[in-house]
């Protein structure tokens, strides 16, 4: 399955040369809320507009193929939420990543 995580270029960056992202969402980090965010396709725009949108470091989404993680993961509900949410919970192993691209609205889901 693929998901999905919003993050800031300059993260991504620090991850590459780390070898793990461990960043949970926005000013966040793993050792704060115990599990990394993520998103299905059809959640990343609403994340995106409530969490990134006043954010003017460039944004990227990382599409994490969860075969290839290292950490578990599962869908997680959340109240008020249609559909659960991907987490995370350790941190993501970068050669998971199958693509990191700048965020463009709409994307995920094409």
């Amino acid at each position: 399955m693929q998901i999905f995580h919003l993050a800031l270029q300059s993260a991504w960056t620090d991850a590459q040369a780390n070898g793990t992202y461990r960043v949970s969402t926005l000013g966040l980090d793993l050792d704060d809320v115990g599990f990394i965010h993520c998103s299905q396709a059809e959640q990343v725009d609403g994340v995106h507009e409530r969490y990134y949108g006043g954010v003017t470091e460039p944004v990227i989404r990382l599409t994490i193929d969860t075969d290839l993680l290292t950490s578990p993961w599962q869908l997680d509900d959340v109240p008020g939420q249609p559909l659960p949410f991907p987490h995370v919970y350790g941190p993501v192993n970068v050669d998971a990543v199958v693509s990191a691209e700048p965020y463009v609205r709409g994307s995920a889901s094409s």
